[in-house]
């Protein structure tokens, strides 16, 4: 049952320390890299959110053996030839991530499985992951000859393939070298623009040789992976919403540990310089596997600025919550080559340029972004979520700043990424 929450603010400040949750995009890999691995592998700092936890339930019904104590996880696996053919369907809920990945991995094994989410997840496009893996002999069967779940997917052979990605998109990436590491052969990824990489990172971290340059992957199959520890950072995905609201709300000061500083994914902090933010990124250990840092952001006097290019594929995700941002600073923003945004798990330009305006702010639609003049100031709405936890994150940052309450809709699915999302805002309130 979904729920509502009317968020009325008066003068608020935030000020206080905070640890996002974990990174989505590594809990996810944590789990999937530690199933296909031999051996017991063990991560720290996984992320609880409803997506992650999907990824969890597909593995234990393929037979593999996962315990959660908190936010530690343990996955105990005799790799995927052990792996048994599940009796029921498997259910990746509201994660795309699960979904596309899965589709990778499950293609070069001996089983017969079957795949389907939630309403969302029916309407986004499946094809661009299904292709490829068909380039190299996969088994794949869904609506609209496999563009839409249920998907059903009789594993085989796999040959590698030389793919050149016609879009920037880590899942399509990571499909294609997960299917790779059960195909024969060199399997080759080229990147024209270069997305998250985490699962490059992990393929070494788990012992496989693989060799990345120049946005071109590559390595050989049927490379047996080793099970390792995988130490989860902060997921800075998450800590946008609260760099964005110590830039936006008056006398705040808000300090986050140990959020991810992924150079793929790291976008935001290089728009939030540009920008003007009072921001001090100090990081805590460039060499390993994931790199962290400590961040802190003060309340701002922020600029306009364009943000196109390389850049969008390393804060596709931040989107939404940049263009509150851009409401409140100086001049025009202007956010193109972002049409990405339109296959999330809403079309996220259109539902942010709808409810932006809502709350008052002189934003645009185009055809791959938006237009966003500002400083405007924010009043109060009834916003919708769309089932988007970003939309519902954005509209909650809002109300921190409009001039009466906020209300919105469904904002049980800030719980995919962020459970502990609103204990974070009155936790930094009541500073």
């Amino acid at each position: 049952m979904s729920s509502t929450k009317v968020l009325n603010y008066r003068n608020p400040s935030l000020n206080g320390t905070i640890t996002v949750p974990g990174d989505k995009s590594i809990s996810h890999r944590s789990v999937m890299f530690g199933a296909i691995a031999n051996g017991k592998t063990t991560v720290s700092g996984f992320l609880l959110g409803e997506d992650c936890l999907s990824t969890i339930d597909c593995f234990r019904k393929l037979g593999v053996e996962i315990n959660v104590e908190g936010t530690n996880v343990t996955i105990t696996s005799e790799g995927m030839d052990q792996w048994q053919e599940p009796k029921e369907v498997l259910y990746t809920g509201n994660s795309g991530t699960t979904t596309r990945l899965m589709l990778g991995i499950l293609s070069g094994t001996k089983l017969h499985t079957v795949m389907t989410g939630d309403a969302s997840i029916g309407k986004r496009p499946m094809r661009r992951v299904a292709d490829p893996l068909r380039l190299m002999g996969a088994s794949i069967a869904g609506r609209e000859n496999g563009q839409f779940t249920p998907l059903a997917i009789q594993g085989t052979q796999l040959q590698a393939i030389d793919y050149t990605m016609p879009v920037a998109s880590a899942q399509v990436k990571s499909a294609i070298l997960l299917a790779g590491l059960r195909a024969e052969g060199t399997t080759i990824v080229r990147e024209k623009e270069v997305s998250r990489d985490h699962t490059e990172r992990m393929l070494k971290q788990f012992g496989a040789d693989i060799h990345v340059e120049n946005g071109v992957v590559s390595f050989k199959g049927g490379q047996q992976l080793e099970a390792t520890h995988v130490n989860v950072p902060g997921d800075i995905s998450s800590a946008a919403f609260f760099l964005v609201a110590g830039a936006i709300v008056p006398n705040s000061k808000i300090v986050m540990n140990n959020v991810g500083v992924n150079p793929t994914r790291s976008g935001i902090v290089d728009v939030l310089e540009k920008m003007g933010a009072n921001m001090v990124v100090t990081v805590d250990d460039e060499s390993a596997a994931e790199p962290t840092a400590t961040i802190t952001i003060q309340t701002s006097e922020l600029q306009g600025t364009t943000i196109e290019g390389d850049i969008i594929p390393r804060l596709i995700d931040e989107i939404p919550i940049l263009a509150l941002l851009a409401t409140q600073a100086t001049g025009t923003t202007i956010i193109r080559d972002a049409e990405e945004l339109k296959v999330k798990e809403t079309d996220r330009i259109t539902a942010v340029v709808t409810e932006l305006k809502k709350l008052g702010a002189n934003i645009e639609a185009t055809d791959d972004g938006m237009i966003i003049h500002g400083p405007t100031k924010l009043q109060g709405a009834s916003l919708q979520s769309y089932g988007d936890h970003r939309i519902g994150m954005m509209g909650a940052i809002a109300a921190l700043i409009a001039d009466s309450p906020i209300e919105i809709d469904d904002t049980d699915c800030i719980a995919v990424s962020y459970p502990t999302f609103f204990e974070h805002v009155n936790s930094l309130l009541e500073n």
